[in-house]
């Protein structure tokens, strides 16, 4: 339920505030509130692994794919 206006103290007819009835701004606080830790690999072994995998898969249907067109 919202507060009955008429009620509300330092409240202006046009709905602001009288200057000086708001607290005074505070200080911005940005960051981080400790310093993360440096990560040890940028890419784990399994990342590796997994990109090995693929190119190997594709050289293997691009090699098939090459010896089918030969064979035509």
């Amino acid at each position: 339920m919202d507060p009955d206006p008429a009620r509300t103290p330092d409240l202006e007819p046009g709905g602001g505030v009288a200057p000086g009835s708001t607290p005074p701004e505070a200080g911005q606080v940005s960051g981080l509130s400790a310093p993360e830790p440096r990560t040890s690999r940028h890419f784990p072994p399994t990342g590796v692994a997994a990109v090995v995998v693929v190119v190997v898969l594709v050289a293997v249907f691009v090699i098939a794919a090459v010896g089918i067109l030969l064979t035509l």
